[in-house]
């Protein structure tokens, strides 16, 4: 028997079912709805990932909501029709979608939209069209742009993610393009050995992917990125949205720009993107409360969607203290940000240092700093979130600036940026920092990262590490890791400054990092 005494729920399930685009397209997808009753709002999540992606969606909550629901295949991708091109058709699509059902006899005319990652980014262009009969949106985890955040940070290509995804894609288009007489191997090559794709230079001749060339050679937010912003008009959303963050996930500069933009409720877990809601991440466990079952996430989305939320403005999971606060506003008010300087000695303090000598290092992109855990998208779904860093913290490229043991608790909440003052040898270079929780044990576990690729010699140079929430315990140390790489979550910077660059014309680059350089920590007093 269902729980609570409730009734057994009798369902009409229609697979495959068409749905007419403008351009006379169809698409399809599986329509749940009550067998009795109605007519219904109707909850709609649209994929590109094929049938398996919906098995986790939350059909049985929303029908027991009272929703009808939608599991849509974006075009070119599970059962749908026509060509899969990534983000340009899915506002257009969306609209046309939300126009079918609202046209069918059991929709009452009233429509919601849900998703993680790229099923959210639907959402959002859809909305972003104004649909007749859309009421509310629940985006989790999910870029605000299509350049920046995505494809780039900090000017540097985000190489791992979009290797793996574009593989992933390209592999669910293999059916069709057999079918037509294409020849697949290539990119059969890619997904059996991505870690020797990704070192293939130049980037762009990574082969198998329909649209690596286009991602890898408009470098700079040039027409072909703005006429993909053109779909994600967030001045043109009106409907509310709710938004779900993961400390550890690559696109959480997104959805804190899509909350401060769109405003709504925002909750943030100590979560990563392929783990999202989990426990933990990485190789720290934040308890069995850390969950979202725990804070009954499903639960609060779906009273959202019917208009029906009571719950705060902000939720927030405090890493360290491991217990979820509730706050009225996104970034916090209280926060003191808070420079943190760089010594010539490795010390780093809020005490300005006084000599002027810089840090040295030499970076040869032959062999760059691997990528040891971050808010990552890779193969190794285990290379992902808090990671000990002191095998990378070893390397001779590697500066590390510490503080002396932290006598009490110290709580960093808020956005986090490295003021960097710096000089290269190059033509062109990355600037990369890494926050890192210095346990008494010795473990250096990662916090946040971020990069910067510049073009100039010298000067100073701001790397975005986005935001945390994270206690640095009493007898712990705070650490800045600052290099010139962080491969493959980047592509490697070859030094010249130019795209067509190959593995013999790689450059040797001689760095100095000056100690009035500083990250800006906002900290929460206690």
């Amino acid at each position: 028997m269902p729980a609570s005494g409730a009734s057994p729920l009798t369902v009409t399930v229609e697979h495959d079912t068409p749905m007419p685009m403008r351009d006379g397209t169809i698409l399809r997808g599986t329509v749940h709805r009550p067998a009795e009753g109605g007519p219904f709002p109707t909850l709609l999540m649209r994929s590109p990932y094929g049938e398996e992606s919906f098995r986790t969606a939350p059909v049985t909550p929303a029908l027991r909501a009272g929703f009808a629901v939608v599991l849509q295949h974006c075009r070119g991708r599970g059962t749908s029709d026509g060509e899969f091109r990534p983000w340009v058709d899915e506002g257009a699509d969306g609209h046309d979608t939300i126009a079918w059902i609202t046209a069918q006899p059991w929709s009452n005319g009233e429509v919601v939209m849900s998703g993680h990652s790229y099923l959210a980014g639907c959402a959002l262009q859809a909305a972003a069209t104004r649909p007749p009969g859309l009421k509310a949106v629940v985006a989790s985890m999910t870029p605000h742009d299509f350049y920046d955040g995505l494809k780039y940070h900090g000017g540097a290509f985000a190489l791992g993610s979009a290797l793996n995804w574009g593989a992933l894609q390209a592999m669910l288009g293999l059916r069709h393009a057999a079918e037509a007489g294409e020849d697949v191997a290539a990119i059969l090559r890619v997904v059996s050995d991505q870690d020797t794709a990704a070192r293939t230079l130049p980037v762009s001749d990574i082969p198998g992917i329909p649209w690596w060339r286009d991602w890898t050679t408009h470098v700079e937010r040039d027409a072909y990125w703005q006429d993909l912003a053109e779909t994600l008009r967030h001045d043109r959303i009106e409907v509310p949205v709710m938004h779900v963050a993961g400390w550890f996930d690559l696109f959480l500069a997104g959805t804190l720009e899509n909350h401060r933009r769109l405003g709504g409720p925002l909750v943030i877990g100590p979560w990563s993107h392929i783990a999202p809601g989990a426990t933990g991440a990485g190789r720290l466990f934040f308890g069995s409360a850390a969950s979202a079952q725990a804070i009954g996430l499903e639960q609060r989305q779906l009273a959202f969607l019917k208009g029906e939320d009571t719950g705060p403005a902000v939720k927030i999971f405090v890493m360290g203290d491991d217990v979820w606060r509730d706050e009225e506003t996104w970034p916090l008010a209280r926060a003191v940000e808070t420079p943190y300087y760089f010594h010539a000695d490795g010390l780093l303090s809020p005490e300005p240092p006084t000599g002027r000598e810089p840090a040295t290092f030499t970076f040869d992109p032959r062999d760059p700093v691997p990528t040891v855990g971050g808010p990552t998208l890779l193969p190794d779904p285990t290379n992902v979130g808090p990671q000990d860093q002191r095998d990378v913290e070893r390397r001779l490229d590697v500066l590390c600036y510490s503080t002396e043991v932290l006598a009490s608790d110290v709580e960093v909440t808020g956005p986090v940026s490295v003021t960097l003052h710096a000089e290269t040898s190059a033509a062109s270079t990355d600037w990369t920092a890494k926050l890192v929780d210095v346990y008494p044990d010795g473990r250096a576990m990662s916090v946040i990262d971020g990069i910067v690729r510049v073009h100039e010699p010298a000067g100073t140079f701001t790397i975005d590490l986005v935001a945390t929430s994270q206690v640095f315990k009493a007898g712990h140390r705070i650490r800045v890791e600052v290099s010139s790489s962080n491969f493959p979550r980047f592509d490697r910077n070859p030094g010249t400054g130019r795209l067509d660059t190959t593995e013999a014309g790689l450059v040797v680059q001689h760095q100095k990092v000056f100690p009035d350089s500083y990250i800006t920590l906002p900290i929460v007093p206690r």
